[in-house]
């Protein structure tokens, strides 16, 4: 494990939406908006009814990366 790594704590789960996030945004960086935006979407449409401000962290990245997808 990286020394880097915050420690683990009963709320680790919470974590969970920055680190997707962080790694959709990496994955739209190299190419891959379509994909990131579909991922997104995704977990928007999964989160919407158990954690709304994590669904709503994820539709603005959907909506911010959306204008990049390549039609």
């Amino acid at each position: 494990m990286s020394s880097d790594a915050p420690p683990a704590t009963a709320h680790s789960s919470e974590r969970l939406p920055d680190i997707l996030l962080r790694s959709l945004k990496f994955l739209a960086d190299t190419g891959e908006v379509e994909q990131a935006c579909r991922l997104a979407g995704e977990a928007c449409v999964a989160l919407r009814k158990v954690d709304d401000r994590s669904a709503q962290r994820f539709n603005a990245l959907l909506h911010r990366l959306s204008p990049k997808v390549p039609w």
